[in-house]
């Protein structure tokens, strides 16, 4: 389980995220929601150790990670697929695929068939570079370099962001099965108001880095949330 408790963090003399908690447990979907600016990218951040931040603690099956890099989240189980992909543009898909593999022992590194299970586009094009790739390959290309990692925690955030309507129902249905595994923390932020609907199992909203609303899906009507989003 995933624990971030009393999280500050600053950009400089600007205070973003002001004492944030959040949990996520494997075989769940924690969908993290706000307005843009609120802070939701810079807690995901956090938890992937690409901020650091100025209080509270983040806990991974009771081991606290005590202000990780990005390297040490990364081997602790913790994989982000951040807002804009990041793939390597330059690198063919199998060899984005690969770097994901560098977190594992030796013995491990390997991309499993598994990936191209889930992503049967990106087994068909191994050898074309990434940044040949469309959108929607491409993040489907950055959620596969993610679980390469084996991941104990997996961060989204706002997967389907200019992605076209039929890869967006392909992610939604690994995010799924990912879920339905039970063997990954799913961390989601998404603007898409129907996407996240279909896979939260838990809602938290963010409103000028502070949490407004922390409650199960079955609690959150879509009434209530639109309210909570609104405000």
């Amino acid at each position: 389980m995933l624990e971030v408790r009393d999280l500050s963090l600053a950009y400089g003399q600007s205070r973003i995220l002001h004492g944030v908690g959040l949990t996520a447990a494997p075989g769940r979907v924690t969908c993290l929601m706000g307005n843009n600016g609120m802070g939701k990218t810079s807690l995901l951040k956090a938890i992937a150790g690409r901020h650091p931040y100025s209080g509270g603690t983040i806990t991974l099956d009771g081991a606290e990670l005590r202000h990780p890099t990005a390297a040490k989240a990364a081997r602790a189980g913790i994989a982000y697929v951040p807002q804009g992909r990041e793939i390597f543009p330059m690198m063919s898909v199998a060899e984005n695929l690969e770097t994901g593999l560098a977190v594992l022992p030796k013995d491990r590194r390997q991309v499993g068939e598994e990936v191209f299970e889930l992503f049967p586009v990106l087994a068909q094009m191994r050898a074309r570079r990434g940044g040949d790739l469309s959108g929607g390959q491409q993040q489907q290309l950055a959620i596969a370099r993610a679980l390469v990692m084996r991941p104990r925690v997996l961060l989204l955030d706002e997967p389907t962001e200019g992605i076209q309507p039929n890869v967006i129902d392909l992610i939604g249905d690994v995010i799924a099965r990912l879920r339905d595994a039970g063997e990954i923390c799913i961390v989601l932020v998404e603007q898409n108001f129907d996407f996240a609907r279909r896979l939260a199992d838990h809602y938290v909203t963010l409103r000028r880095g502070v949490v407004e609303v922390d409650a199960p899906a079955e609690e959150m009507p879509p009434e209530r949330l639109l309210e909570a989003l609104s405000l």
